[in-house]
């Protein structure tokens, strides 16, 4: 019994040797989240509390929308920059900044979803969003329209609708000066 136990001591030091992982495990660091109680592709979208959108005001200038983009524009033109990301494995969206005199004059995103349910809880946080920042919001012709006349800032508007389809969903927001 003695000598059986001799023999499995040094397996057993060697089993626990080898069951003991020195690596270093990689953490997650989870990203801070910028729009608490709404869903996570709020962040990943309209990215800033501040701003009218993405952190940017109208009036910006095109150096200020290039560098809050991550990515080249897919079209990049005199008056416009437009913008294509894949968000997720089911939301595409697409943003077109309309531009006069190197001033932003108008924000268009497109939001396109295959999950109806996902593009219906965007659109809902989209609202509840714009509706705590620019409160009093109307329904005209199926789009919910937000006006701000707030303090120095020139007037604008933002307008939202869903324009989904049975297999598709699709969201429209238009930020535009209202003149």
């Amino acid at each position: 019994m003695k000598r059986l136990s001799l023999y499995f001591l040094p397996l057993l030091l060697l089993l626990s040797f080898f069951a003991c992982n020195t690596e270093k495990k990689e953490e997650v660091v989870e990203k801070k989240r910028i729009f608490e109680g709404f869903h996570p592709l709020m962040d990943e979208i309209v990215r800033s509390k501040k701003g009218v959108f993405r952190g940017l005001e109208l009036n910006a200038k095109v150096a200020d929308i290039k560098t809050t983009e991550t990515v080249q524009p897919v079209e990049a033109e005199k008056d416009r920059l437009y913008f294509e990301y894949v968000a997720d494995s089911t939301t595409t969206y697409s943003i077109d900044y309309t531009i006069h005199n190197d001033s932003l004059e108008e924000i268009n995103v497109q939001i396109n979803c295959t999950d109806l349910e996902l593009s219906s809880y965007l659109f809902c946080d989209l609202k509840d969003y714009y509706a705590n920042k620019l409160p009093n919001p109307i329904e005209d012709q199926g789009a919910v329209v937000y006006n701000c006349y707030e303090g120095q800032r020139k007037p604008f508007v933002v307008t939202l609708s869903d324009n989904s389809t049975p297999s598709q969903g699709i969201i429209n927001m238009v930020i535009y000066k209202d003149k």
